[in-house]
């Protein structure tokens, strides 16, 4: 590099981001991630060995995945290679792992390839790595946002170990923002601007958990505090400091993280079956409209809400299944916005409903038991008999019509011979189902009776 071009990249440095200006060079300026990247995690101890395997980083937008495996790059004698999966395709893949070949064959000098979110390669791009990833031609690295489980292709996911990055707490965004505004070189030191702790812990609040917003939201504050102290009639007694007040004018709110197709998009329909499941019809409301909002599909929620009213309440309010259907049914009446009330009416009735799951079970233990015993024959007395000679053949021979009978209540059994005896459903005491156990318990009692008589 000659002095232009040193002088050239000193000057194109001022003009980057503060969230990449900022990025750590080492892992002693790595923050968070403790439970993979502190002293004496197997990460930590493979970059301190330059033995570094493959793997996948997984964790949301601004967590270090991309941080990470630039200290892993410096801080290794490999020759590193990046590239992202949005602009990549397999001949350029081919072109890499060719590259790799050379340098190990020519200088034994290893590579390691970064692939940027890797979940936007198709199944045939990620093919393209097995089996030079099994012989260890080169060391992957991807970083996803994705659940692997549902991005990655198997055969990658068992070459790689799977590390998952959380969200950086805010204290520990805190520390990163305050080292931001004071540091002369890289950051906002040379600025004089302070911020004060009530605008930090909203600006770490509404970051959550991702870096790249704290710092992005912080240089615009930054600079909004800045063009207006500039003002020759600004009279504002918070010259120089970043306030709340600053921070609500110089932001926009952060767009829901949501993906339809996605990771969070389960972890979300998961949170609102769980909280009407335990009876808290606030949580319920809140998923609910964190769904809606995040531009979900509101009959796709209806339909959960139909499945819950059969699997968690059932019996114990039979009207729980009407009100979800309804909901539905209003919605595409109405359509948004008026129509998300009716889903709201619903959440909050199975929320508030009695709960039951003595259906799922007794269709549970039904399906295990047909797994066990096969396609046993219907008893001769059940079955139908519309024939001479069915009828000959002893079909429906035997048969008690219940209505004949005390009660409507007869000796006879429905099950196959083999299952006699056996009960799948087990009503609980709760609701509605608590006169259903009752007379459950009678009827059953009865036929036992009945069946002592023969």
């Amino acid at each position: 590099m000659d002095l232009f071009e040193f002088q050239a990249k000193k000057d194109t440095a001022s003009f980057r981001p503060l969230a990449e200006r900022m990025r750590p060079k080492n892992m002693d300026e790595f923050m968070g991630q403790v439970h993979i990247a502190g002293p004496g995690t197997i990460l930590t101890k493979a970059i301190e060995n330059d033995r570094i395997f493959s793997m996948i980083l997984w964790g949301p937008p601004g967590c270090g995945k991309t941080t990470l495996a630039s200290i892993i790059a410096e801080e290794t004698n490999s020759f590193f290679v990046r590239i992202s999966a949005v602009l990549s395709n397999v001949k350029e893949i081919r072109s890499i792992i060719d590259g790799a070949r050379n340098r190990l064959n020519l200088y034994q000098e290893k590579t390691i390839l970064f692939v940027d979110e890797i979940h936007r390669f198709n199944k045939a791009q990620q093919d393209a790595f097995l089996g030079h990833v099994e012989s260890g031609l080169i060391t992957l690295i991807g970083a996803t946002t994705e659940n692997p489980s549902f991005e990655v292709i198997p055969a990658l996911i068992s070459r790689c170990r799977v590390l998952v990055l959380k969200p950086l707490p805010k204290d520990d965004i805190k520390l990163i923002l305050k080292r931001a505004l004071t540091d002369d070189q890289r950051g906002l030191g040379r600025s004089g601007l302070a911020i004060e702790d009530e605008a930090l812990l909203h600006l770490a609040d509404i970051a959550d958990g991702d870096v790249r917003t704290a710092l992005n939201g912080l240089e615009i504050a930054a600079s909004f505090v800045g063009d207006t102290r500039a003002l020759p009639n600004d009279n504002s007694p918070n010259d120089g400091v970043i306030t709340v007040q600053n921070l609500e004018s110089a932001l926009q709110k952060k767009a829901l993280l949501y993906d339809k197709d996605g990771e969070e998009h389960y972890n979300l329909i998961s949170a609102l079956h769980k909280s009407m499941r335990g009876s808290d019809p606030d949580a319920a409301v809140y998923w609910l409209t964190r769904m809606l909002d995040a531009g979900e599909d509101p009959v796709y929620v209806g339909r959960r809400m139909v499945r819950f009213a059969s699997e968690d309440v059932g019996n114990a309010d039979p009207g729980a299944l009407a009100i979800a259907l309804d909901a539905i049914n209003s919605f595409r009446l109405l359509g948004k916005p008026e129509g998300e009330l009716a889903l709201v009416q619903a959440a909050i009735y199975l929320s508030t409903a009695p709960k039951s799951n003595s259906i799922y079970v007794a269709h549970n233990k039904a399906k295990e038991s047909v797994g066990r015993s096969g396609a046993l024959p219907v008893p001769m007395h059940i079955r139908n008999a519309p024939t001479n000679l069915m009828r000959k053949m002893d079909y429906g021979k035997g048969y008690q019509y219940a209505h004949d009978y005390k009660d409507a209540i007869e000796s006879q059994s429905y099950l196959p011979e083999k299952l006699e005896g056996q009960f799948f459903y087990f009503p609980t005491e709760r609701g509605y189902e608590k006169i259903v156990k009752e007379r459950l318990d009678k009827w059953r009692k009865r036929k036992k009776e009945l069946n002592k008589r023969r």
